[in-house]
């Protein structure tokens, strides 16, 4: 299989559980696999198809990716072919021969043709080795993306009992996991669950204002780079595109309303990097393939963790660092709540009810963003701390005396009785004249107009700080009014200074990582150079660039500058085919730039393996200083002196230790046992175990720091 993987794939090892997975397809035992996307999921069945004696018939939903993966397979030297119905009557019949000659060893056709006349027959004349079904938890109808041809899977099986299966999945939550186990008829001791957890990608949230502008900004970091910029509406997509284009960066937009000719062109343009940034609907990127996609942007509330995490997935599918950015505002919930208010099913709308919860719990909570979307999955001991989301590094966050406009903010809801949301808060504040406003008498007000210099948007970021603070509290029920805690009424009884985050100066966290898109310190004269080659290659294929080479293979090839074919032959995702195949105008344009950049060349240790994504899990120097002080069996309090570090800071250091290091000894500084058997309760009654969530149920009881700290001995 080693062997296999080389010459088709150009890898030399396989991934976490690959082989696990592999072997257990080659035994003929049935398999779900739950793999992130990018994690190598294709592999667990394209591989064993190559042993096994019969065809591999692949069920998936993607019309588009079937088609690059047929592409990426025939490059490989494979014999791959697609039946759907983007081909012609006289185009589908040619499959079926050559699948009957024997001819292909791995076929990929949509759900909808299994329940197709003559479709069954067909299977009879086959030798069907291996079933894999690709995205299946569309067969769950608690997935979040439920197609109901997808039931007839459960039929399809019956056909061809003898045929083992392998299902595979990037998003299922435990309840869709197991449903899908009973619909395919699964053992559970089938389940292969890789995590999760993409390492590479960097997850932000921030506050919607001013967000065109800080979209430029994003695009400027990403200039020359794939991106995908997700709108929720069809109009949105093509307005941002628009103004993308004016501003000088070249766009298009995408969604279901287009033809469908204009959708294929868009998309092919995307994938063959002739245009860098596409704004689309949630109806773009479900069949895109495309490795090398660095931002994805979401300008609206996503409607379900699910598919905000699979969205957000089509970011650095090959390893490197990528980001994911999402501006949050809470009254995007609104437009979500419109079209979840047309569903006529009781029951189903309860469930996307729930589903937007978690979203904007999500996109309020302070937790790491990282640790919140494994929770959601049902993974467990999974590190509170990434060092690689906006919550778990804080930007240097410029600060303001906001004394004034939060007093205001606090005596508008005061004043309003506090039945009102936000927006209705900012309207009066800003001296709006609506009907409602006059209706009720608000424009009465003595804070009536009192904020009217201030931005709509502004004032919504403020109303979102004091809310992080505890200064101000939301309902939770159908209308998600506003009301003032105890804290914000003594602030507003005492006169206290309040300090929130300035929102004319916004602060972007900048990653270390986006410096580099590599482990490795590669030329980027020779890297731009490879790039270009790639590309003239792919077009004279009629190919995606990525199905030549990926980057992190340009990336090597830039960095080592491999004097020799055999040389090349040792670097990642270099398999034989493609050396014979695009070894040589590959070689000679490294050495080219070999020659015009005066460059050595740097040899490969022997037996190393291709770098893959940054680990952050080795302990930096200020944790290292931290943990002399705990083995001293210090206190918190005395740590923090010592180190010139807020409590706070400690305990996030011992926190990223604990995840880092097995055995280390932190029992001195439990709580006492009254008070964290209490806080235990709140973390076992709570679904998600966030600090926020435990944080509201003691009624401020216990601090961030107290819980934190806690949750250390859970």
């Amino acid at each position: 299989m080693l062997k296999l993987l080389k010459t088709h794939f150009g890898y030399d090892t396989f991934r976490p559980l690959q082989k696990e997975i592999i072997d257990t397809v080659l035994a003929g035992k049935d398999t779900l696999v739950l793999m992130p996307t990018g994690g190598g999921k294709s592999l667990c069945f394209q591989l064993p198809a190559l042993a096994l004696p019969g065809i591999t018939l692949v069920v998936s939903p993607l019309i588009a990716l079937m088609k690059d993966q047929v592409d990426a397979l025939c490059a490989n030297g494979i014999s791959a072919a697609f039946l759907n119905s983007s081909l012609s009557p006289r185009e589908q019949l040619d499959v079926m021969s050559r699948a009957r000659a024997r001819e292909i060893k791995i076929l990929y056709v949509a759900p909808e043709r299994i329940g197709s006349f003559g479709f069954y027959d067909f299977l009879v004349d086959l030798n069907v080795s291996l079933l894999a079904i690709d995205e299946a938890h569309c067969i769950s109808e608690w997935g979040h993306d439920f197609r109901p041809e997808y039931r007839n899977l459960a039929s399809l099986r019956m056909k061809i009992p003898q045929t083992p299966v392998i299902a595979l999945t990037a998003t299922a939550t435990p309840y869709v996991r197991d449903d899908i186990l009973s619909q395919l008829n699964i053992r559970k001791e089938g389940v292969f669950t890789s995590g999760f957890n993409r390492e590479n990608l960097h997850y932000h949230v921030r506050p919607k204002l001013n967000t065109f502008a800080r979209l430029v900004e994003l695009m400027e970091e990403h200039k020359g780079e794939s991106v995908i910029v997700y709108c929720f509406s069809r109009k949105n997509t093509e307005d941002v595109a628009e103004k993308l284009t004016k501003a000088g960066f070249r766009s298009a937009s995408y969604h279901a309303g287009l033809p469908q000719k204009e959708r294929e062109r868009v998309q092919e343009q995307f994938i063959r990097d002739e245009v860098p940034i596409i704004v689309a609907t949630i109806a773009f990127g479900m069949g895109i393939d495309k490795p090398d996609v660095r931002l994805v942007v979401h300008m609206d509330l996503p409607k379900t963790i699910e598919g905000y995490y699979q969205e957000t997935g089509r970011a650095g599918r090959d390893g490197l660092p990528s980001e994911c950015v999402l501006y949050y505002s809470y009254a995007d919930r609104r437009k979500q709540e419109f079209f979840i208010n047309q569903i006529e099913d009781d029951h189903e709308q309860k469930l996307a009810i729930r589903k937007l919860d978690d979203m904007v719990e999500y996109c309020q909570n302070i937790v790491c963003r990282r640790f919140f979307l494994l929770m959601y999955f049902g993974e467990k001991d999974v590190p509170t701390f990434c060092n690689a989301c906006d919550n778990c590094v804080k930007p240097d966050v410029e600060e303001e005396d906001a004394t004034e406009i939060a007093q205001k903010i606090l005596s508008a809801i005061l004043k309003t009785g506090e039945r009102f949301g936000s927006a209705h808060v900012c309207d009066v504040l800003r001296g709006s004249k609506k009907k409602r406003i006059v209706e009720l008498g608000h424009n009465h007000l003595s804070v009536h107009g009192i904020a009217s210099d201030i931005p709509i948007g502004a004032l919504r970021t403020y109303i979102e700080s004091l809310k992080t603070l505890g200064y101000i509290a939301q309902n939770e029920g159908e209308y998600p009014t506003l009301n003032v805690t105890q804290k914000g009424r003594l602030a507003l009884m005492d006169k206290s200074v309040i300090t929130l985050p300035a929102v004319d100066v916004v602060k972007e966290v900048k990653q270390s990582a986006r410096s580099s898109k590599s482990d490795l310190a590669y030329d980027v004269r020779v890297f731009e150079k490879l790039r270009a080659l790639r590309k003239e290659i792919a077009d004279a294929q009629n190919v995606p660039p990525f199905i030549i080479f990926g980057d992190r293979t340009l990336h090597e090839m830039a960095f080592y500058l491999p004097s020799t074919l055999e040389k090349m032959s040792t670097l990642f995702g270099v398999g034989d085919k493609k050396l014979e195949a695009f070894g040589e105008p590959f070689l000679a344009c490294v050495m080219d730039s070999v020659r015009e950049f005066d460059l050595q060349e740097n040899d490969k240790p022997r037996g190393a393996k291709s770098p893959l994504t940054r680990s952050s899990s080795g302990v930096s120097t200020t944790l290292q200083e931290t943990k002399e002080l705990l083995i001293q069996k210090l206190s918190i309090e005395e740590m923090a002196v010592q180190r010139g570090l807020s409590p706070g800071t400690i305990i996030q250091h011992i926190e990223k230790l604990v995840y880092a290091e097995d055995g280390l000894d932190i029992a001195h500084l439990k709580p006492a046992e009254s008070e964290f058997h209490e806080m235990k309760k709140g973390f076992e009654r709570n679904r998600h175990a966030t600090l926020t969530s435990v944080f509201k149920q003691f009624n401020e009881k216990y601090s961030y720091d107290e819980l934190r700290l806690a949750r250390l001995f859970l």
